[in-house]
């Protein structure tokens, strides 16, 4: 993505309280001259010029988890997290998050995906989802001129759904092989149901006949991740299921449904084991703000016997904020510390800082407003539970390794150097290569 002209931020020389103000234009920041491999693609039509719509269901409502669809995991909301499976998904052409709520639609379309207002009437507890997706494809076709040949339901509550699972989902149908199709993941458990007249009695099973599980085969768990349909057939049957349906076998593992507080809560654990690592690339980023203690430093303190402050800092961290500043990218120190050591640090790097805030996400947000920076587009880089309101404001949340498990949790991206010890280093190397080669050079 091309970024435009940005002024240079000068530094702040006291402890700032307003935003720091820039005193004179910068160059022209360079541009990037290829897309960064962490942004989804567009949705690309295959070759058969077959229209596949994946509709995604995303009320503002939810009742277990509010605001869940919009909750982050890894650092992505839901939402985000479902537009970007479809996108990256080659069979599908076209992606739409159907949502009663501003916010999610917002959100929907900073992903890459078109929203569709859904009426009151269809956004209720009692609504089907197939009554969502008949909606999203009529409004595709009155926005597009064309109705669509397969459509696809996408669940924002499976945080683990693979571009790849939405591909094969949506190929059985493609394809001719099949008229309908969903994810499964196979399974060998023994099923019981408890009556009041029998007690438990086995319904897969005989419950006086154990075989090995090596010599039985396996039964098919609906994931409710991904189901895809002739969107005609859908149109005539009314429901997911119809004609000849087929699975698409996934892997148990990263099957979870969000339906409570504490699936959410798994999601963010297993996050960090089941997320293909991402890193952002420099035309994701117009702007890099860092905390300070604990990001910058090793969040220690020492005292002498007057009880003045010194922590310390990496000289690898200066030299890759100095390659940011050349590259044209704002750097802004956030820290709520009053000390002026922060300051002092700031000068030193010659970039702005903003410190003893109390609401480090107000005054993200006002900066980012004043400078016109899309906060979607910063990396903001942190360590403990404060920094976690500033984590879902931007659209690059980074951890650095030493963070408190919440925040790494909470991340998009996670650094393997503790903070303090060349963290901020090794972002900017993300950015700008391991030798912080700046794009024109």
């Amino acid at each position: 993505m091309t970024a435009t002209a940005r002024p240079t931020a000068q530094p702040a020389t006291e402890p700032a309280t307003t935003r720091p103000q820039a005193t004179e234009p910068a160059a022209t920041r360079p541009q990037a001259t290829e897309p960064a491999a962490t942004r989804p693609r567009a949705a690309q039509p295959p070759t058969e010029a077959v229209t596949v719509l994946a509709v995604i269901p995303a009320r503002g409502g939810s009742k277990g988890v509010p605001a869940k669809n919009l909750a982050p995991v890894a650092g992505v909301p839901l939402v985000s997290r479902a537009v970007h499976a479809c996108l990256g998904a080659r069979p599908v052409t076209h992606v739409v998050v159907s949502t009663d709520d501003a916010a999610i639609a917002a959100a929907a379309r900073t992903a890459g995906a078109e929203a569709v207002r859904r009426p009151a009437e269809i956004a209720g507890d009692t609504a089907s989802s197939e009554a969502a997706v008949l909606h999203a494809m009529d409004a595709f076709e009155a926005t597009h001129g064309r109705p669509a040949d397969v459509v696809l339901l996408v669940q924002c509550t499976s945080p683990f759904l693979t571009s790849a699972e939405v591909a094969e989902t949506a190929e059985r149908v493609t394809s001719g092989a099949a008229d309908t199709a969903f994810t499964a993941a196979p399974t060998h458990g023994f099923l019981w149901r408890d009556t009041v007249e029998d007690g438990a009695t086995g319904v897969n099973h005989d419950k006086a006949h154990r075989p090995r599980r090596q010599d039985r085969e396996p039964e098919y768990l609906e994931t409710g991740a991904v189901y895809a349909m002739d969107a005609a057939g859908f149109r005539t049957h009314g429901h997911r299921f119809f004609g000849r349906t087929a699975l698409v076998v996934t892997d148990p593992a990263r099957v979870l449904e969000i339906d409570d507080p504490h699936d959410l809560a798994r999601a963010r654990a297993l996050a960090p084991l089941l997320d293909t690592p991402a890193t952002p690339g420099f035309a994701d980023i117009d702007a890099v703000v860092l905390d300070f203690d604990g990001t910058q430093t090793d969040d220690r303190v020492h005292l002498d016997a007057d009880g003045r402050e010194f922590v310390s800092a990496h000289r690898g961290d200066g030299l890759g904020i100095a390659a940011l500043r050349r590259a044209g990218l704002p750097v802004l120190i956030l820290s709520t510390e009053q000390n002026a050591v922060v300051a002092a640090r700031a000068r030193k790097l010659k970039i702005p800082v903003l410190h003893g805030i109390d609401r480090k996400d107000r005054a993200l947000k006002e900066w980012c407003d004043a400078e016109g920076i899309d906060p979607q587009r910063v990396l903001y880089a942190g360590n403990d539970v404060n920094d976690l309101p500033c984590f879902h404001l931007v659209g690059w949340p980074v951890a650095v390794s030493s963070a408190h498990d919440s925040v790494r949790a909470a991340a998009r991206a996670v650094t393997v150097t503790p903070g303090g010890s060349g963290a901020i280093r090794e972002i900017a190397a993300w950015l700008l290569g391991p030798e912080l080669n700046t794009p024109e050079s």
